[in-house]
């Protein structure tokens, strides 16, 4: 088994601020595990985590990778995620690269067609549109859960992106849960982008059914 990045540097202050690593961040770890040979098969460039928070599964993934030319780009409109995932990679001996943004705005041009592996374990949970609004202009830690609308609002805002980001032989994970509608996103991503997908992990947590969907390019 691959350890869990050691996140010992992070104090209760940045948990105040900052998603603490819980049920759905696990099950991502072992569906990236679960992948890890094909993974390191790809030999990939450029690894894309939207929405980094502490930096955990980036800082995983580059433990799967080990000693490779990857270049690990974080997002996050957080701030003080953005220091934690910078530390954590310095903690783990990962060279994380952490981008205070929305999303992948600002590299939606640079990174066209271009990125092997991008990850996203977005805000899901379902709220009212104006919830999603204020955390999301607040950059603080309510953006990391609050998804307004069926818990999609910002996931919708980044799968309209995702095709002129993925490499030809990349792969997009996904978190997502039964309220976001996951046959609704599977069957628009492949109608919209040919992006088709597969569900690699999923597993009870509470009340909630987490799932990891994994997209790649129909004509790989």
């Amino acid at each position: 088994m691959i350890p869990t990045p050691d996140l010992s540097h992070l104090t209760e202050q940045d948990k105040l601020h900052v998603y603490d690593p819980a049920e759905d961040t696990f099950l991502f770890l072992d569906a990236l595990e679960q992948d890890a040979e094909d993974l390191k098969g790809e030999k990939p460039l450029i690894c894309l985590e939207i929405g980094s928070g502490s930096g955990c599964v980036s800082a995983f993934i580059g433990s799967i990778l080990g000693s490779t030319n990857t270049l690990y780009l974080c997002t996050d409109i957080n701030n003080r995620a953005s220091d934690c995932t910078h530390r954590t990679g310095r903690h783990n001996k990962i060279p994380l690269d952490p981008i205070t943004c929305d999303l992948a705005r600002p590299l939606l041009k640079r990174l066209q067609r271009s990125v092997d592996i991008i990850l996203f374990n977005p805000p899901y949970v379902p709220t009212e549109s104006e919830e999603v609004l204020s955390a999301q202009l607040g950059r603080g830690i309510s953006g990391s859960w609050a998804g307004g609308t069926n818990g999609m609002e910002v996931t919708n805002r980044f799968l309209e992106t995702v095709e002129a980001l993925l490499s030809e032989r990349g792969k997009f994970y996904l978190v997502t849960l039964d309220g976001n509608d996951v046959p609704e996103i599977r069957e628009r991503m492949f109608r919209a982008f040919r992006l088709q997908c597969q569900i690699v992990a999923q597993r009870r947590a509470g009340i909630e059914n987490l799932h990891i969907l994994q997209f790649s390019r129909v004509n790989r």
